[in-house]
């Protein structure tokens, strides 16, 4: 059971290997936070392999601040695209007066 469990881990390892060559290549932000969520659900998953192949107790523990960060660096993520996004419309003009309310905007 133990090789077996440690055969799923490598396999896991492998996929978030390929999800850094998409952080690195991705051609759309999206892309680049997929994959980001790819690494930290893989990271989980191959460390809560791990420790039970192994029967470490504290890579419980690490698996659980890794899902901590990952949900962080999402948050952050896309808080950084809106601040982008919203750089990059410019300015905000002021709407025109509306006349169907007296003039207000």
């Amino acid at each position: 059971m133990t090789e077996f469990l440690l055969a799923a881990a490598a396999f896991v390892l492998g996929t978030v290997a390929l999800g850094v060559l998409r952080i690195l290549r991705g051609p759309a932000d999206a892309d680049r936070l997929l994959a980001a969520q790819l690494l930290g659900t893989g990271g989980v998953a191959s460390l809560l392999l791990l420790g039970v192949a192994t029967n470490a107790a504290g890579v419980t523990d690490l698996a659980l601040l890794l899902v901590l960060l990952a949900a962080f660096a999402s948050v952050a993520f896309v808080t950084g695209a809106a601040v982008r996004a919203t750089k990059a419309a410019g300015p905000t003009r002021p709407s025109a007066p509306n006349p169907q309310r007296g003039g207000e905007a």
